[in-house]
């Protein structure tokens, strides 16, 4: 049973942070832009279904002690020295998968629409590129309700972007973000998140919200699984089509060249850290034991390969 309270206090900094534009960019430019792909937009073939991967843009944000609690920075350093990675920043890609299976499209997460730094927002272009206009995406599926995955449902001006969707939620995450004395409680930097939900979702027909219990099959082929701990409510999805699989794997793990490769290392955006951890190395193991393929939302573009394990963790080896 999910301890609710375990969640008041933890990771409060890091969900208000990505409540609407990412604080990640306000020394960005000491370091550059973010190189961002060039094709922003990957097809995978799935069985009769198809995936894309549509890159919403990246962020350069500095490599602080904040960014990996309780790890010395000496110790993150190295490990991206390791991987002949720069140890002054860290890039941070965000890129929502799109499902097509015969005239329902899904798409997993949201990115920033508008609303987030001037290096995001890519998604609608990359989906243009990709041949589909937001007025064909007729389901969203949320993995969970921090900014960088729910702002890109409305624009600034709150019109919602995907305006013939229905919007999938896991009820853990909506019971925990909605929950009224929760909200009344929180202090005043979790406000932020909280008011972000509020916007995204509020005022949602009954028609428009569907509410799904995780680990519960979503559509045909298509079936969440539970991974609480970066959120109360936090979920993944496995899709299956003509004995093939797929896992979108969410935040399961902010940048793979750190929390795969030390997953018991955890994000500053990890609201429940020892859960989170728990989570991380489950699916991970899960990953590596079916030889499936897995695409993350902060993974580098494509975004999408495999997971193979490296040492006392785990190598992201994306598709080339």
């Amino acid at each position: 049973m999910l301890d609710r309270r375990s969640f008041m206090g933890a990771g409060f900094a890091g969900a208000s942070a990505l409540a609407f534009s990412s604080v990640w960019s306000q020394s960005a430019p000491n370091f550059g832009p973010p190189t961002l792909p060039t094709i922003g937009f990957r097809r995978m073939k799935l069985g009769s279904m198809e995936i894309i991967a549509l890159n919403d843009g990246a962020v350069r944000r500095p490599l602080g002690e904040e960014f990996v609690p309780k790890v010395p920075l000496d110790n993150v350093k190295a490990l991206l020295a390791s991987q002949n990675l720069p140890t002054d920043y860290i890039d941070v890609p965000y890129t929502p998968f799109l499902l097509v299976n015969g005239n329902q499209r899904y798409l997993f997460d949201t990115g920033f629409a508008d609303n987030g730094p001037p290096t995001t927002g890519k998604l609608l272009g990359n989906l243009a590129a990709a041949g589909f206009k937001p007025e064909d995406i007729n389901n969203v599926v949320l993995s969970h309700f921090h900014g960088d995955h729910i702002n890109g449902l409305r624009y600034k001006n709150g019109a919602l972007v995907y305006p013939n969707a229905r919007v999938h939620v896991p009820t853990v995450e909506h019971a925990f973000w909605t929950d009224e004395a929760r909200i009344a409680a929180a202090p005043p930097a979790m406000q932020g998140a909280f008011a972000a939900v509020r916007r995204a979702l509020g005022n949602l027909s009954g028609d428009q919200l569907v509410k799904f219990e995780p680990g519960a099959e979503v559509a045909p082929g298509l079936t969440s699984i539970a991974a609480f701990g970066h959120t109360p409510g936090h979920c993944l999805f496995k899709m299956q089509s003509q004995g093939q699989s797929f896992a979108y794997v969410a935040d399961i793990t902010n940048v793979p060249s750190l929390f795969a490769r030390a997953p018991d290392w955890a994000v500053l955006f990890d609201m429940n850290p020892e859960m989170a951890r728990q989570s991380r190395r489950r699916i991970f193991d899960m990953l590596v034991k079916e030889k499936m393929m897995a695409g993350g939302f902060h993974f580098p573009f494509p975004a999408f390969g495999t997971i193979a394990p490296s040492g006392d963790g785990y190598q992201f080896n994306p598709v080339v």
